[in-house]
């Protein structure tokens, strides 16, 4: 098993030398062949395109090719996994290759070249099942062709057609061959009692390059004249320089350009020491504008006002409003704005030439990039080639286009390879953030405990139209921000989910969940406090309310029983349970917590049951979840990005805490079988670890947490 990387300059050939058509159109597709051989059953001297996802070489190695982008997440084990299940090939023979940029590879979810939403597995499922099923049919069609035998006659094992008669020819020796075959238009697909590889816990063929270290990241380019950039921005939104003095600056050996940009000063050294002694060596005067007192507090109030209007409606059910009954109960929540923390610094590697750019980068959005960039660089968008390189953690952070329109902005100017690196401060002060959030919610409980009424409102900016490329819809919601509450499972009789949009001014952009990731809290919490004042099991309470929704309550009846609740627990201890749906999955978990005197809790056990329908890979679905658990804890007990005087507080991780080895509890993640399309499993497991542990601490003390990050001082015991 391998995996084969991209290298300076290694996508310079453009891919449509062996693409004539393209594209998933629908949730179909449509394949691109390679021109036909001379002679069919000749060992080619290099590997033979079978369509645009797949080579074979003469020793019978496949090679996956792979549009998406991997940032830990599997995908570029997942996706071979896909073809190489229809194709009928071994585990050990397939390796995988990480495509260029080419509508070949748009992901049918968004309808480009792009990675995110945990839509890899779901959007391409059907497609890449496709691809390898036309080309098992093609190779069945080469064999028989070459023994004047019938297709019905022969059949595919192990990497190989296999006559009736006991002949046997490799996928390697007919692969030349079966690229000239017609494409199947309807090429069958395997039932799932038949898979090999589907549903195993296939090795990871990223991991070799990882260990050995010839696994190349963006921050590893180098390219010969190339120079470094560092960029001195702006400390408060929409500010700009009023004067730069760089004599200083100028002085720092290996300062070779210094480059005004619009909301600061760039410097390009030799290397990047360099490049960052001169950026400290510069003196700017900053015009800081009507920003300069922006701050937290102001914010909070700003959006907590905000959820007291009238707003567009996501959800209007029944009577809520009139809704009357034995009980009513209301709360505001609040969730602040979040970095992305990526462990690689965001880099870009770009080299602007005569009519052409190329880039070097992990980046999520290879296919909006192209036009981009083009635009940036005046060329043609088939004149963009981009390398993607490995990701150090993406989140939704190397979606966006800064790092890659401000690299070739630079290159234009200098007419160099010019490498953009971010500090870890530049990045956290980019204001690329979660958005900040409140709700406040309102219920009506009759005489029996049972919730009648549900009202929510919602305040936060808006995701859709800060992206840039997408529309708040016709109604005035923005589907991110209210996603977890207007489409909540429950069954009560009348709700009213409401969205007023507010903006602070400050950048806000997709966060690992998107608003899955304030909204659980929110939504999971506020229904605990309805169970409390039912008097009602948090868990039988929950159960009570899902009749409709069979696949919400099978994974909180799965993640209640793996995690024995209701059995007694060791002194000290307690549990809170969570429930929530999100990018097609349905993830219910179990937090086992206990809380210190001064108020520190302790995390002890998370037990996760996942159903996302049909299984690729089971090791990277619980790793993911797990992953997802602990960058979900990290937020809710010390994610918190802060504005004084306009200026964001935080810088690194010693000021932007992550959650430390010792802190991290023991996950156990249960996977539910299930025949259902597949859903994502790279963003579910976080949505309902926080308001699980905050429900366990409320069962521990008694007090409700509302607000995140977590404050102990609050838990402190008296």
């Amino acid at each position: 098993m391998e995996t084969t990387q991209s290298r300076p300059g290694a996508f310079r050939a453009p891919r449509r030398r062996f693409l004539k058509g393209s594209a998933a159109v629908g949730g179909g597709l449509a394949i691109g062949f390679a021109l036909p051989v001379a002679s069919r059953l000749a060992m080619a001297a290099t590997d033979a395109t079978i369509n645009a996802y797949l080579k074979i070489s003469p020793r019978n190695r496949i090679t996956v090719v792979c549009g998406l982008s991997e940032m830990g997440q599997g995908v570029l084990t997942a996706i071979p996994m896909l073809v190489a299940e229809e194709l009928d090939v071994d585990w050990s023979q397939v390796g995988v290759e990480q495509a260029g940029v080419d509508k070949a590879y748009a992901n049918p979810v968004f309808g480009m070249q792009a990675t995110g939403g945990s839509t890899s597995v779901r959007g391409h499922w059907q497609p890449m099942r496709m691809a390898g099923a036309a080309a098992r049919e093609m190779l069945l069609a080469a064999a028989a062709k070459a023994w004047g035998a019938k297709p019905s006659d022969c059949h595919t094992e192990h990497g190989a057609v296999v006559h009736r008669s006991g002949r046997r020819l490799s996928y390697g020796e007919l692969a030349a061959a079966a690229a000239a075959e017609p494409v199947p238009a309807s090429p069958k697909l395997k039932d799932a009692k038949d898979f090999r590889i589907l549903g195993t816990p296939a090795k990871r063929l990223d991991t070799p390059a990882k260990i050995d270290g010839s696994a190349r990241f963006g921050i590893d380019v180098r390219l010969p004249g190339m120079l470094v950039a560092v960029l001195e921005r702006a400390p408060v939104i929409g500010a700009s320089a009023r004067t730069v003095d760089d004599t200083a600056a100028r002085q720092v050996p290996g300062v070779r350009e210094i480059v005004r940009i619009p909301d600061g000063v760039a410097v390009l050294a030799d290397g990047y020491w360099a490049a960052k002694k001169g950026r400290d060596a510069l003196k700017v005067s900053w015009d800081l504008g009507k920003n300069a007192t922006l701050s937290s507090e102001t914010i909070a109030r700003q959006l907590a006002e905000a959820t007291q209007r009238s707003g567009a409606t996501a959800r209007n059910e029944g009577k809520a409003d009139e809704a009357q009954g034995a009980k009513t109960l209301d709360a505001l929540y609040e969730a602040p704005y979040l970095a992305h923390a990526c462990m690689e610094p965001m880099n870009c590697t770009a080299w602007v030439r005569k009519d052409e750019v190329e880039i070097w980068a992990g980046t999520q959005s290879q296919g909006p990039a192209q036009g981009i960039l083009g635009q940036v660089a005046s060329v043609a968008p088939t004149k963009v080639k981009i390398n993607t390189l490995f990701l150090g953690g993406g989140f939704g952070r190397r979606f966006a286009p800064d790092f890659t329109i401000a690299a070739t902005v630079l290159s234009k100017q200098v007419g160099r390879p010019v490498k953009l690196v971010y500090s870890r401060e530049d990045d956290m002060r980019a204001y690329f953030y979660r958005p900040a959030a409140a709700a406040r919610f309102a219920a009506t409980l009759d005489g029996t405990g049972k919730a009648i009424a549900l009202r929510a409102n919602v305040a936060s900016p808006s995701i859709m139209a800060g992206s840039g490329f997408m529309k708040i819809a016709e109604n005035g919601v923005d589907h991110f921000a209210v996603e977890g509450i207007a489409d909540n499972p429950y069954d009560i009789a009348n709700m009213k989910v409401g969205y007023v949009r507010e903006e602070p001014g400050v950048q806000v952009w997709f966060w690992r969940s998107v608003g899955h990731s304030q909204n659980a809290f929110f939504m999971e919490s506020f229904v605990d406090e309805m169970a409390a004042a039912a008097g009602k099991d948090p868990f039988e309470f929950r159960r009570a309310m899902l009749g409709k929704a069979p696949r919400h309550r099978a994974v909180l009846e799965l993640a209640a029983a793996k995690a024995d609740w209701g059995k007694p627990l060791p002194a000290g201890r307690h549990r809170g349970i969570a429930l929530a749906k999100s990018f097609g999955s349905f993830v219910s978990e179990v937090a086992e917590v206990s809380v210190a005197e001064d108020g520190t809790p302790r995390i002890h056990r998370i037990v996760a049951a996942i159903d996302c329908g049909a299984i690729v890979n089971p090791e990277i679905i619980r790793r993911q979840v797990e992953s997802a658990i602990v960058y979900g804890l990290t937020a809710m007990l010390y994610g918190r990005i802060s504005f004084r005087d306009g200026r964001v507080e935080q810088g690194n991780f010693d000021t932007y805490r992550m959650l430390r080895m010792p802190e991290m509890p023991k996950v156990e993640v249960h996977i539910v079988k299930s025949d259902e399309a597949p859903g994502g499993v790279g963003e579910p497991g976080l949505p309902p670890a926080a308001p699980a542990v905050a429900n366990a601490i409320f069962a521990a003390t008694g007090k409700r947490i509302r607000s995140l990050p977590l404050d102990p001082g609050m838990l402190k015991r008296s």
